[in-house]
This record gives structure tokens, C-alpha cells and sequence, in this order.
């Protein structure tokens, strides 16, 4: 389904992808869904960066999160972009990050129920 974006909705989506973090960021959540404090752990950025930066691209619906008790578990969304799904298939793949996140034991952290 595509829907059409107006000329702000669209300057949005990219202004939000503009960003090296939030490029990065996507990148990682291509790989799998991530929590906020995850994500801090491999970016080496404060909690409150981090948010900001998804907040940045939650508002261009690029991510959605969902929470599970008190922690927010981010996953890729775009589904409003035509070309969204072309710009994660070409961001580098950091599986080896996230792999290196649940080697240190760190990545189960947002994994208890």
C-alpha cells in the first residue's frame, strides 16, 4: 500500500534520516528490535540522547515502539515512505554489534519478563 506524504511529512522523514546516529540506529533495529537502554549500551550515548534521537524518528514514523513493563522496545516502521524499506536494505549491517551486546550478557537486560 503507498500512500501519498505531503511536502513537510516527507522533509521530515529525511530530515530524520539526516542524522549519522539515527542512521545508525536503523541500521541496528534492521537486524532486530531493540530497547532503549540496548541501544545506549552500543552507541556509548546517554539514555536521554538516545531518546531524543528516537523520538526524532518515531515522530517521522520511521520506528514504533511497544512497551513491555518499564521498558520500550523499538522496531522499524516507514511503511508510510515509498522508499524507506531501499534505504534500510543499503545501511551497513551491525548483526556483529548486537552479537557482541548479548555475548556480554547485556543484551538480555531488557529480556526479563
Amino acid at each position: 500500500m503507498r500512500l501519498e506524504l505531503g511536502w513537510e511529512e516527507l522533509a521530515e522523514c529525511n530530515k530524520a534520516m539526516g542524522d549519522p546516529s539515527r542512521l545508525r540506529m536503523l541500521a541496528l533495529l534492521k537486524t532486530e528490535d531493540l530497547c532503549v537502554c540496548e541501544l545506549v549500551e552500543i552507541l556509548g550515548m546517554s539514555q536521554p540522547a538516545v531518546s531524543q534521537h528516537m523520538r526524532k524518528l518515531k515522530n517521522a514514523q520511521l520506528v514504533k515502539e511497544r512497551r513491555r513493563g518499564q521498558w520500550v522496545i523499538y522496531s522499524l516502521d516507514g511503511e508510510r515512505l515509498p522508499y524507506f524499506q531501499s534505504v534500510v536494505d543499503h545501511l551497513p549491517d551491525l548483526s556483529d554489534e548486537i552479537r557482541a551486546l548479548k555475548t556480554s550478557g547485556k543484551k538480555v537486560l531488557c529480556d526479563k519478563r
